[in-house]
């Protein structure tokens, strides 16, 4: 007979609270309960292999969640690392800059502003090194312009 090791896995009483009150209800990512549906399971002594099976997930995963609660704690155990993400490529002033020229009349002989006419305004105008039509147009989305429509919601009112 195979015999299991188990990981020894002992909850705190408060974190034994607090995943209880997770598990009974809310809403939470699918990733967030397995983890801790796993801890719960090793906490009440089950073996890594079967706490694995019971979950539908790889032995090393049930390890790894284990290990991070041991040395992190809870949280760290249930969510993963926020990820630093892309880095932007305007900064505020350029991204100002570019609103500000939008705003202001199209240049001479053409009747409005086009994604594409900004990118490459932006550029002559040296407001930024170089841009894509693809940043432009998300960063026209974000404040709600849509310079291409005969009317451009920009401009003040008259009375």
């Amino acid at each position: 007979m195979r015999t299991y090791r188990r990981l020894g896995v002992q909850l705190k009483k408060r974190d034994h609270e607090q995943l209880d009150g997770m598990l009974s209800g809310g809403i939470q990512a699918v990733r967030v309960i397995l983890r801790g549906l796993a801890l719960y399971q090793l906490h009440h002594g089950k073996a890594v292999s079967e706490v694995a099976a019971n979950l539908r997930l790889t032995p090393k995963a049930v390890r790894e969640i284990g290990w991070r609660y041991k040395d992190s704690g809870l949280d760290r155990a249930l969510y993963d690392k926020q990820r630093p993400g892309a880095q932007s490529l305007l900064d505020d002033r350029q991204r100002q800059r570019i609103i500000a020229m939008v705003c202001s009349d199209p240049p001479e002989g053409r009747a409005r502003w086009t994604v594409r006419l900004v990118a490459e305004e932006a550029v002559k105008r040296k407001l930024v090194p170089k841009v894509g039509r693809e940043t432009v147009r998300v960063l026209l989305e974000s404040h709600d312009l849509k310079p291409w429509r005969e009317k451009n919601v920009v401009r003040g009112r008259t009375q």
